[in-house]
């Protein structure tokens, strides 16, 4: 019994009748029957018949072009043309447009059935044709699916990799796989001889890879390093071809990093013929290219690794501490010597946050160092020693730490203080009587002018050793940390206290003072007579090396939680040659006159005051005169 849903389109009733009545239905074929076109338009949109029978004379439309645009919308849907007009143009304009078959009036019930099983058959035959041609689509995709996705397993697998003899044999186990073939091997250049050799192979023997050279330029290999260019040999009997063995099929593809030929990757096959496909010179390019960068990163981890330990045993030499963090705060370095200064233990550190490693107070704030510049302090540990501490920040690196164990330093200072403290402070007694007796002598006669020059050089000289004397004793003082009480200074009102103080002397030397005082500058912690005495400092010898008619330029600012002082003359500056030691005690400037009074202590007191207040000094001077000395002081929250 034959079965399928069957359209007929013809305008005629009484053969529309007879061929749904007395032919089709009774054959068991389920008939759809319509006039013309219109109707049959409106039947298509719910679903496509399985057969189309179609009259070429419609009463609204051509049924030849009608059923060709049909083909056109439902390619596959067989068509019968049943014709009123037999001749030889409508039958090829049928069969133009696509027709199974023709029939032509006066019908027979068999020819009719036969025609539509024939139709419905070829139907079937370009389905299962359709079906196959599919699944043969889907088989080449699934395969080329399972390339890529071993190609992706590669390329992670290569680039995830570090050691060069891993890379090499992962590179070349991955081409011997994708291409079926039988052997692989990756060739590199000896500079040495101008021969290649295998650096990796896979499935040749190990003594043939040992001895396996062939000159560079004269052979297949040599001739794509020199070229760039892949070569792909497909040969049906076995040829020596420039490799020094015998093969039928066989592909060279360059491995190249920016450009630059680095080796040969190569497969082939000795016992068989088996071709090589334009796929797998495309998995071939992959897999080079992969090999390609893998091996670059592979040299400049390798190279980079031995810069890293040359510098770490440098670093673990060095009797000085070190400890680098990252721009993240995590610990890249620390040798030795501030391993054993804060007991750290273990390799495991290595990457950790410098909060999650170490617990001394000093240095964590150290480490939390956020300034572009470099940081100086001094940490003391719990065992007593002393480190001199540097912090500088490197841009793209992070941050740098050294540390100088000066206890032995400190103690000789400590002991040197100490001991010009005791001498200081014994002299005092002896000038006092000094200064007493000579000014008793006018008392008990009168004096010549010789002897009173005389009398008046031994009180400056006495006036000049009690100055240096107090200095001395006030230097040790602020270094021995007796000055420790510490409150809330405006540090903008001792500034303006001290303009106020030297105004007179300003006036008298007929200089230009500029006050430049920023609005609402915070406060700092600080001890209130040592900071008055390192501002006085400052503003006296500005105006005591500016000459008369000169100009002084007194600035405080408020930036990034710290506040900025600076005391800037148009003196005759300090010569390049001095500036490293102005802060040293005793040191006069070289361009400073004989008669210009001083003891040479009054900056090294400043930077002892800076310092015990966390904050930093330093001087700018240049060569056509005028110099600048800058004081950086740590704000406080606290208010006054």
């Amino acid at each position: 019994m034959s079965s399928g849903n069957i359209l007929l389109i013809l305008s005629d009733p009484d053969l529309r009748n007879m061929l749904e009545q007395g032919a089709l239905r009774p054959a068991g074929f389920m008939v759809t029957a319509v006039a013309n076109r219109a109707t049959a338009e409106m039947v298509l949109k719910d679903s496509p018949p399985d057969l189309l029978i179609l009259g070429d004379e419609l009463l609204d439309s051509d049924g030849i072009e009608l059923g060709g645009k049909l083909q056109e919308r439902f390619p596959g849907l067989p068509i019968i043309l049943v014709g009123n007009r037999p001749g030889e143009d409508a039958l090829l304009r049928a069969l133009k447009s696509g027709f199974v078959d023709y029939l032509v009036p006066p019908l027979r019930t068999a020819d009719v059935v036969n025609a539509v099983q024939k139709g419905l058959e070829k139907k079937r035959k370009m389905a299962e044709s359709l079906i196959q041609d599919l699944r043969r689509s889907q088989k080449v995709l699934q395969k080329r699916l399972a390339s890529l996705e071993s190609l992706q397993r590669v390329g992670r697998t290569v680039t995830s990799l570090l050691d060069l003899d891993s890379i090499l044999t992962t590179v070349v186990d991955a081409a011997v796989e994708l291409t079926g073939a039988e052997e692989g091997s990756l060739l590199l250049l000896d500079e040495a001889t101008g021969e290649l050799y295998m650096r990796a192979a896979r499935n040749f023997q190990d003594d043939f890879v040992r001895k396996f050279r062939i000159p560079f330029k004269d052979s297949i290999a040599g001739q794509v390093m020199r070229t760039g260019k892949p070569i792909a040999i497909n040969e049906t009997t076995p040829q020596k071809i420039k490799t020094a063995y015998l093969v039928h099929t066989l592909i060279y593809y360059p491995l190249q990093v920016h450009g630059r030929v680095i080796g040969v990757l190569g497969v082939d096959n000795r016992q068989s013929g088996h071709p090589f496909l334009e796929d797998h010179m495309e998995m071939i390019s992959t897999v080079a290219d992969y090999g390609a960068i893998a091996i670059e990163n592979a040299r400049v981890y390798t190279r980079s690794e031995g810069e890293r330990s040359k510098l770490e045993t440098i670093l673990t030499g060095v009797e000085d501490g070190v400890i680098v963090l990252d721009t993240e705060g995590r610990l890249v370095i620390a040798n030795h010597t501030a391993r054993s200064a804060f007991n750290l233990e273990g390799n495991h550190l290595i990457g950790k946050l410098a909060g999650d490693i170490f617990r001394h107070t000093d240095l964590l704030e150290v480490l939390d160092h956020r300034s572009p510049h470099s940081n100086r302090t001094e940490i003391t540990l719990e065992d007593g020693r002393v480190f001199n501490t540097q912090a500088t920040p490197i841009t793209d690196v992070g941050l740098v730490v050294t540390m100088q164990d000066i206890t032995q330093l400190k103690e000789l200072d400590r002991i040197k203080s100490d001991f010009v403290h005791t001498v200081s402070h014994d002299l005092r007694s002896p000038l006092t009587a000094i200064l007493g007796y000579v000014e008793l002598l006018d008392r008990i006669g009168p004096l010549t002018d010789q002897q009173r020059d005389f009398v008046s050089r031994v009180q400056v000289s006495v006036h000049n050793i009690t100055m240096l004397i107090n200095d001395l004793l006030e230097l040790g003082r602020i270094e021995s940390g007796f000055d420790t009480h510490k409150e809330i200074v405006s540090l903008d009102n001792v500034i303006r206290l001290v303009a106020e103080e030297c105004h007179n002397q300003v006036v008298d030397r007929r200089q230009e003072f500029i006050l430049k005082i920023q609005e609402r500058t915070p406060s700092i912690l600080g001890n209130p007579v040592r900071i008055k005495q390192m501002v006085n400092q400052l503003v006296g010898n500005a105006i005591k090396y500016t000459p008369f008619e000169g100009k002084i330029v007194v600035q405080l600012h408020h930036e990034a939680g710290q506040l900025i002082f600076q005391v800037t003359d148009n003196g005759p500056g300090v010569p390049a040659p001095d500036q490293p030691y102005v802060f040293d005690k005793f040191f006069r400037g070289s361009n400073v006159a004989y008669d210009t009074s001083g003891t040479g202590l009054g900056l090294a007191i400043v930077k002892s005051i800076i310092e015990n207040h966390q904050g930093r000094i330093w001087m700018e001077s240049s060569k056509e005169g005028g110099t600048t000395f800058t004081v950086v002081l740590p704000v406080t929250d606290q208010e006054l």
